[in-house]
């Protein structure tokens, strides 16, 4: 569980991604391995951790492999876009508190709800059902 104040401060979300994305410790998303050397910090984003696999030796940040990475928008908004979906806001209530045009809401909650239905299409049988009989 976390607190919509940890969403905002950039520190924190980055930190909460690591935990959900690695509950058991940073693992390489290209061969899973978890021998991971840490390479600093990213240029723009000074949060967001960079890593060398000493397994396969490609490089990878916290992002890699996921829906947020290569875009523009720091973490924190693409964090708050989806908590503002999940309060049912429109795209244009998003843009406004998000200061955002409503070409940008719409490219990333599309991004986001596809990435949602892709993560849920992978969950296992037992999971799927239990989630439609919650509903």
């Amino acid at each position: 569980m976390f607190h919509l104040q940890d969403l905002v401060d950039d520190a924190k979300c980055y930190a909460e991604v690591r935990k959900l994305r690695w509950p058991n410790g940073v693992q390489c998303p290209y061969c899973g391995s978890a021998d991971i050397g840490k390479r600093g910090f990213h240029d723009h984003q000074p949060q967001r951790q960079r890593y060398r696999c000493r397994g396969c030796r490609k490089q990878f940040d916290d992002l890699t492999e996921t829906i947020f990475e290569g875009h523009h928008q720091p973490l924190k908004v693409w964090v708050l876009c989806l908590y503002l979906m999940g309060l049912n806001l429109s795209n244009q209530q998003i843009g406004h508190e998000l200061e955002l045009n409503k070409d940008d809401v719409q490219a990333m909650t599309s991004q986001l709800r596809s990435g949602l239905v892709e993560k849920k299409s992978q969950l296992p049988l037992k999971v799927k059902l239990n989630v439609m009989n919650s509903t």
